[in-house]
């Protein structure tokens, strides 16, 4: 593989993209690629469809590999001033975990809502990766950012969303988030509330539920010493997207 020392790589001047793949198909494939030419423009590469990141690419990748790896797993693309890189991966989420559903904690890391980097999937991730690995050292499943004002803004890995009676809230945009591709997915197919959510107002959510890619909608059953008993909406989201998910 011939990586070029650029800004990508030397400055996190760069973007990226995790695709889900299941039987041989990228699933929701058409936004992950818009989403990435909407980073291109904002680090100023020109289009990625010029530079050979198109659905045609993609699909030719998957039919290279394995089939036993494109069975479940993932394409990321990578994308920076001068570098085009395409890998393939395994897909760690088992049904074992929808079961068992997360528990998260805090992060004590701030998130920057000042900053336009937060709002693209950039490699300018190291923040992501470290609390990722935090939290697994600590026996968890995710953590969760506060921005500079203490409002909640995201997982690390992921998009988050909170239920209270009945209905769907989730932090707005300007908290400092990453707008992620099954949050856009959940935020079209379900009436949610973009609102502004702390943590001391988590005792008043009956539920909460994650997203991303490659997790699809996973229940969270604590975050911090907070417990949340239901998942009903969380089940009903997730049961919607997995029925429709292999057309999407």
């Amino acid at each position: 593989m011939d990586i070029k020392l650029d800004e990508g790589f030397q400055f996190g001047l760069g973007a990226f993209e995790t695709i889900a793949v299941e039987e041989g198909r990228p699933i929701l494939l058409d936004r992950h690629l818009r989403r990435l030419e909407r980073a291109a423009a904002f680090f100023g590469f020109g289009p990625a469809s010029v530079r050979g990141v198109t659905e045609e690419a993609v699909h030719k990748f998957i039919a290279d590999q394995s089939e036993e790896e494109t069975r479940r797993g993932a394409v990321k693309v990578v994308l920076s001033g001068e570098n085009v890189l395409f890998q393939m991966r395994g897909n760690p989420y088992t049904e074992e975990k929808y079961l068992r559903g997360f528990v998260a904690d805090i992060s004590k890391v701030k998130r920057n809502e000042t900053s336009q980097l937060v709002y693209h999937k950039t490699l300018n991730y190291g923040d992501c990766i470290l609390e990722k690995r935090a939290a697994t050292a600590a026996g968890i499943q995710e953590r969760v950012f506060l921005n500079t004002k203490g409002q909640i803004c995201e997982g690390a890995v992921s998009n988050i969303f909170f239920v209270r009676k009945n209905k769907i809230y989730t932090p707005q945009l300007s908290c400092g988030l990453l707008p992620g591709i099954l949050r856009e997915y959940v935020l079209e197919n379900f009436e949610v509330n973009e609102t502004v959510i702390y943590p001391e107002e988590l005792m008043y959510y009956d539920e909460c539920f994650v997203t991303n890619s490659l997790m699809g909608v996973m229940p969270v059953r604590q975050l911090g010493n907070i417990c949340f008993p239901h998942r009903t909406r969380a089940d009903e989201v997730r049961t919607l997207y997995e029925s429709q998910k292999m057309s999407l």
